[in-house]
Formats: C-alpha cells, sequence, structure tokens
C-alpha cells in the first residue's frame, strides 16, 4: 500500500493544525466573562437584626519543631519515591514508544 503524501506535507498539517486549535482556545477564551447577578432570596426574611458570634481571642501554644532526623527522613523518603515514579514513567514511555515504532515499522515494510 503506497503512500501519496509526503514527510513534509504531513508535518505542515499537522503543525497548520496545531496552530489553528491554539487559536481556537485562545479566541474562546479571549471574551469577557458575564456580569455576576444577585442571587434570588429563598425565603422572607424576617424583620430582627441577626445576632453575632462573640470572638475570643486568645494565644495558642507554640507548636513543636521538628527533629532534624525527621526532616532528613522527609527528604531522602521523597527522593526516593520521586526517582522510583520517574523510572516507572520512563519505562513505561519507552515502551510504549517501542511497541509503537516496531509495529509502524513492520506495517510499512508490508
Amino acid at each position: 500500500m503506497l503512500s501519496c503524501v509526503s514527510l513534509t506535507e504531513l508535518t505542515t498539517a499537522a503543525a497548520w493544525i496545531l496552530g489553528l486549535s491554539i487559536a481556537a482556545l485562545i479566541a474562546a477564551g479571549w471574551r469577557k466573562p458575564a456580569r455576576a447577578t444577585v442571587p434570588v432570596a429563598r425565603g422572607r426574611r424576617s424583620a430582627r437584626p441577626r445576632a453575632g458570634v462573640p470572638v475570643v481571642d486568645t494565644s495558642a501554644a507554640a507548636p513543636a519543631s521538628t527533629s532534624p532526623w525527621r526532616r532528613i527522613w522527609a527528604v531522602v523518603a521523597g527522593s526516593t519515591l520521586a526517582l522510583v515514579t520517574g523510572a516507572i514513567v520512563a519505562i513505561t514511555v519507552a515502551l510504549s514508544l517501542g511497541y509503537i515504532v516496531i509495529t509502524l515499522s513492520h506495517k510499512l515494510g508490508r
């Protein structure tokens, strides 16, 4: 099965589609939002004034500081989790791309 579209034409068409989609997104978000409306009252309001809640200002105890070992453990554990997660994502992406390339190259050879 032969293709009559060159790689340059395909890339140019993809770039045009990308540019036009970005322009459409910008145009859609460019308009001003609608004005806020006053909420409609759902029930009758009584004529009596509302009673306030008394506020008491008291000082609280200072929080205990964390130990340096706990901070070091948090840095080590967070870094390890980031590295493991990054490695899993990299392996998944590499395997997916490898599968796609191998599948498409086999289809081109037919």
